[in-house]
């Protein structure tokens, strides 16, 4: 009996041992998952934070690349900013009394180089839609039309942004050949229109040609406003359309006291877009 309890003890003595080793284990195993999760955590952290360092160095690189791409090009311009009207005569090819003697709403007449723009300029008294649809030599009806002017623009030019409307598609007539300017070559070449009136020569520097909108110009924008005209002025420098061409070498800058002449005609197949043809007045001349 006492063996037996001596080996009964010993063998509780044995358990408590191994009963506390594994009691005195346990606390280091806990430890070292406590030691891994915060590995795991501070290895998660630094992911984090370069993740961040990244994105944001490319995000910012992105911008600035995008900023550089989408800049305003520098406009090359020589010192003159407003125009002074020339008292020297040139001559003027344009036999107005003619042609008023026809039609009294005939204005000016506007020619642009190496196009079959050679055309009257005309504005309806009371209806801005008349010649739409008629000529402007008789008033006679016509499909193609007449080159014209709105109520909202005065006669004589000094608007600060006067819109002159053709039509396009009717074989070559009336402004369907100003799309010639869409070729940067043709662009890059014919630099000028000219307006006649009855006693003014007026030059216009095309500034750029590109596909615009149809929202209506004179009723969209408020030009009385400095603000608006600039904003305008800018975009026409620099417009946002994926076809385009810009001249940055003008021979006069632009201002609040240029004078802007556009010309308006549709895309063919694109109901909603117009093409402009936008020139600043460079030369004022008297005429015989």
């Amino acid at each position: 009996m006492p063996f037996g309890k001596q080996v009964f003890l010993i063998s509780g003595h044995i358990l408590q041992v191994i009963n506390l080793d594994n009691k005195q284990l346990e606390p280091n195993n806990n430890n070292e998952k406590e030691n891994d999760n915060k590995k795991k955590i501070k290895l998660f952290l630094i992911f984090i934070i370069v993740f961040v360092i990244v994105f944001c160095g490319v995000y910012f690189a992105i911008q600035l690349y995008n900023n550089h791409i989408t800049a305003p090009p520098k406009t090359t311009t020589a010192p003159t900013t407003q125009i002074t009207p020339s008292e020297n005569p040139v001559d003027n090819p344009i036999d107005f009394k003619s042609l008023q003697e026809k039609n009294d709403e005939i204005y000016a007449w506007i020619k642009v180089d190496d196009t079959n723009v050679d055309h009257p300029i005309v504005q309806s008294a009371t209806d801005d839609e008349f010649y739409l649809k008629h000529k402007a030599e008789d008033k006679s009806w016509s499909a193609s039309g007449a080159v014209y002017t709105e109520l909202a623009n005065s006669k004589n030019f000094k608007d600060p942004v006067t819109v002159i409307y053709g039509h396009n598609g009717y074989g070559d007539t009336m402004f369907t050949t100003l799309h010639r300017f869409e070729d940067e070559d043709f662009f890059n070449n014919h630099p000028y229109f000219t307006i006649y009136t009855t006693n003014r020569k007026l030059t216009y520097q095309i500034v750029s040609a590109f596909k615009y909108d149809d929202r209506h110009i004179l009723n969209s924008f408020r030009f009385s406003d400095i603000s608006v005209l600039e904003d305008f002025q800018k975009m026409i420098q620099n417009p946002d359309s994926v076809s385009k061409n810009i001249r940055t070498q003008l021979d006069t800058e632009i201002t609040k006291d240029s004078k802007i002449v556009i010309l308006s005609t549709c895309i063919t197949n694109q109901k909603s877009n117009r093409l402009l043809i936008c020139g600043v007045l460079t030369k004022d001349e008297k005429t015989n």
